[in-house]
């Protein structure tokens, strides 16, 4: 394994500080998809960065912000390589992306106990308390909600409804 040199770890804090352009409540850090920049030469640094899917849309608008940043630092060629392995998870979202997500009136993604394959339920549209881990409301915190569409504005987000408070809520799912 090698070692970052300061300038690279100070590129890295950079590019991770672009807000997400789908979700701009989180950085790109707090998201847990920019892995590395290494430099070339003194004037050229490469980035790794992995989509949350495959066919994210947001990659292109992320990718153009990293090179922006980075050039108004100093670097003069930046090149952003999307890497697919390993794949991105929630599990890479941050302790403070998931505490921004909530405040932002989002349920975060539930935390695994487990690495691997997430295994695809097709269940009960409601979760009670009852449950090991509920979907929780982000407003009043009740785990008592229901789905009402496995979509939501992106296709990493579900639609949920408290059936407490009774208001509508985006689940970011858990990959």
């Amino acid at each position: 394994m090698v070692t970052a040199t300061a300038l690279e770890a100070e590129l890295l804090e950079l590019a991770g500080s672009v807000p997400d352009p789908e979700l701009p409540v989180l950085t790109l850090h707090e998201l847990g998809v920019v892995r590395a920049v290494r430099l070339r030469d003194a004037e050229t640094a490469e980035v790794d960065l992995t989509p949350t899917y495959t066919g994210c849309p947001a990659i292109e608008a992320m990718s153009l912000d990293i090179e922006r940043v980075l050039r108004e630092h100093g670097m003069r060629e930046v090149t952003v390589r999307t890497v697919l392995a390993p794949a991105w998870s929630t599990d890479d979202i941050s302790p403070e992306g998931r505490r921004k997500l909530r405040e932002f009136g989002i349920a975060p993604p539930r935390v695994r106990e487990s690495s691997g394959p997430v295994a695809l339920a097709l269940g009960p549209t409601r979760t009670h308390a009852t449950e090991t881990e509920p979907v929780r409301c982000p407003h009043c915190g009740s785990a008592d909600t229901e789905l009402l569409s496995r979509f939501s504005s992106t296709a990493c987000k579900a639609l949920r409804r408290c059936l407490s408070c009774r208001e509508p809520f985006d689940h970011f799912k858990e990959l």
